[in-house]
């Protein structure tokens, strides 16, 4: 199947900031099985993350607040890259940043690499109007996309946070910035509490909810995306197997991610491939575009 120009062999992908860059995966199974794997959250320079806690279980999912802790573009590009092309899957890097320039300065150096995408993740904050993500206020998503796809050479991917003020109207505003590609949702802006200790279990008091607890959510929202974009969608949140991810085909996904429950089920994302090669064999379906979006 072919999105944006580019070929997978599936619509099963790997949701950034759950499978590393692959390399620990592949000791449980043949990661090249995958339609394709999203990097850890990439930036501009290497990056901690944040002190304290960083994951805690929640009834059907967890929260974390990790801070995307990462080696920074330049590193990934010398040696996690290389690595990971010998997986002959797409590999979409996901880029994130805390000022509008510094997204420019790593499209510019992922545009001269071998990563099939890029996944622009503007659920980070703006570290120049207070904190405030960028992909809360559409106007705000507009400008950051806009400027990017002026200097991308790659096909974009812009991740959508649920947390938006307007989800289906941010979906067609990046669009109208040019976005050739949307993937949505990432986390839900939650917190948890330490009773015993009288305070929020993080030190920045919220986290990302993530796992089966947000399914629900994530295909309402995919679904309702779907319908206002004419550019294809890529769906995650909360998918736990292969009859999820058939949900959020039929909700109009044109890719699905699988994130939270790597952690649970290394072997989950292969066991969901098999699982719809298996449910399209039964229902004697050549192709998912059949069912993509019918309802």
């Amino acid at each position: 199947m072919k999105v944006c120009g580019v070929n997978f062999k599936n619509p099963v992908l790997v949701a950034s900031g759950t499978f590393g860059f692959g390399e620990e995966y592949n000791r449980f199974f043949d990661v090249s099985r995958l339609g394709g794997i999203c990097s850890k959250g990439l930036t501009l320079n290497e990056k901690y993350g944040n002190d304290g806690e960083r994951i805690f279980e929640t009834a059907s999912g967890i929260l974390n607040s990790v801070g995307m802790q990462n080696p920074g573009v330049r590193h990934f590009l010398k040696f996690e890259l290389p690595e990971m092309k010998k997986f002959n899957t797409v590999i979409i890097a996901n880029l994130g940043g805390g000022t509008l320039e510094e997204y420019i300065e790593g499209i510019k150096l992922l545009n001269d690499s071998e990563v099939d995408m890029v996944e622009l993740n503007i659920s980070c904050p703006n570290v120049k109007s207070g904190g405030m993500a960028f992909g809360i206020k559409s106007s705000t998503a507009y400008e950051v996309v806009s400027s990017v796809k002026k200097y991308c050479k790659k096909p974009l991917i812009v991740k959508l946070s649920p947390n938006a003020e307007d989800i289906v109207d941010m979906a067609v505003k990046c669009c109208e910035a040019g976005a050739d590609a949307l993937s949505l949702v990432n986390t839900f802006k939650a917190m948890a509490i330490d009773i015993i200790k009288r305070k929020p279990v993080f030190n920045n008091v919220t986290a990302g909810l993530s796992g089966p607890a947000i399914k629900p959510i994530a295909l309402r929202m995919v679904y309702e995306v779907s319908k206002a974009v004419n550019v294809p969608v890529i769906g995650l949140g909360g998918i736990c197997s292969w009859k999820d991810a058939v949900e959020f085909i039929m909700a109009g996904a044109s890719l699905i991610q699988i994130g939270t429950a790597n952690f649970s089920n290394p072997l989950i994302s292969l066991d969901i491939i098999n699982g719809l090669e298996n449910y399209m064999k039964n229902e004697n379906i050549k192709d998912l575009s059949k069912i993509r979006g019918i309802i």
